[in-house]
């Protein structure tokens, strides 16, 4: 790779070989040849970006994009976590209370939620549950059952706010590593509108699946099995809906085709960690837990659990000086219809 001053040195030197004397350092030719050095530098840099993005082994962001569309291919959207915002009142109201489509409230982190459409706290009742998803789309919506506890502007006579399940599904933007993955996979291989590869690459551009397993002759001749997942892991009833949608109206004729959600299998996971002397045992065997459980998503779906990937996520934590993995005691094999989950983790601080 060139630098600026080595283009600089290549330029004094010619001038030196054609003319037979050396251009005085801080004179007007050493800057006329150093701002000369700069452009062609400049250009050569131009050059090199051009030829990373010519190509979709290299190219990113938009670029990237393009190569995708060319395959028929889009980036996938990043997805907003769903879930339900619970409104309560310390007494029963002896009428109607109504919460308004887009009442907002947050976690004590800060990140909003929206409900998603009106409710209505009865007469009588001492709360009542509406749908609701986080109002960024990404991770950060994925919180836990009562994370929920502020109300931005509360409607009238509602006096407290809660979450009573964890709000899920939410991902963010595909990135440049998966969206240049499926495009290669697209090269090597063709969809042709009845194969395989063509039902995983139209479930994979539906926003919100993470994973697919195409399984035909599954039930039989003449079936085909599309086995998807979430982000999180199993699909919601509305995202199985959309790709099955999707694939009935471009399946081939006479095909029975069926969209479904992964069998699921717990993993259960003992671990011993030896902290760092600098780290404090509980943060870091927390860091590891949080590491573990987002190792375990959509993405799993087929895939084999290997201690070896374990053991790697584990170590990958910042603290932890060594570690000693005793469940799962083997590999545990994968299958197209199986999506492994997180089952029991435990986590000790070695002795």
């Amino acid at each position: 790779m060139k630098t600026m001053e080595s283009i600089y040195e290549e330029m004094k030197a010619q001038y030196a070989a054609l003319t037979g004397s050396v251009p005085a350092e801080g004179g007007d030719l050493t800057l006329r040849l150093y701002t000369a050095a700069a452009q062609l530098y400049a250009l050569w840099e131009q050059a090199a970006f051009v030829l990373r993005q010519s190509v979709p082994q290299t190219a990113v962001g938009e670029h990237l994009d393009h190569h995708a569309a060319m395959r028929g291919i889009t980036r996938r959207p990043g997805t907003h976590a769903a879930g339900t915002l619970r409104f309560s009142v310390d007494r029963a109201a002896g009428q109607d209370i109504s919460i308004p489509i887009g009442t907002t409230c947050t976690s004590a982190a800060g990140t909003a939620f929206e409900t998603t459409q009106a409710g209505t706290l009865s007469a009588g009742e001492l709360y009542c549950d509406v749908p609701a998803r986080a109002v960024l789309s990404g991770t950060g919506g994925n919180v836990p059952v009562d994370s929920v506890g502020y109300m931005v502007l509360a409607p009238a006579g509602v006096s407290a706010c809660s979450n009573p399940v964890p709000f899920a599904g939410g991902g963010g933007e595909e990135s440049d590593e998966s969206l240049r993955a499926r495009v290669l996979t697209s090269y090597k291989r063709l969809p042709n509108g009845a194969n395989i590869a063509y039902y995983e690459t139209q479930a994979l551009s539906v926003p919100g699946v993470a994973a697919v397993s195409v399984m035909p002759k599954h039930r039989g001749v003449g079936t085909v099995d599309v086995v998807i997942t979430g982000v999180s892991g199993t699909p919601s009833y509305a995202l199985i809906t959309a790709v099955e949608e999707k694939l009935q109206a471009q399946r081939e004729i006479c095909v029975d085709l069926k969209v479904l959600s992964p069998d699921t299998t717990s993993v259960n996971i003992t671990a011993a960690i030896t902290t760092a002397p600098e780290f404090d045992s509980s943060e870091v065997r927390l860091a590891v837990r949080k590491a573990m459980q987002a190792y375990f998503n959509g993405a799993l779906l087929g895939k084999p659990i290997l201690r070896a990937e374990l053991g790697r996520i584990i170590y990958g934590v910042e603290g932890v000086a060594n570690y000693n993995l005793t469940l799962p005691a083997a590999d545990l094999p994968g299958a197209a219809d199986l999506l492994p989950v997180l089952g029991i983790l435990r986590l000790s601080e070695a002795v």
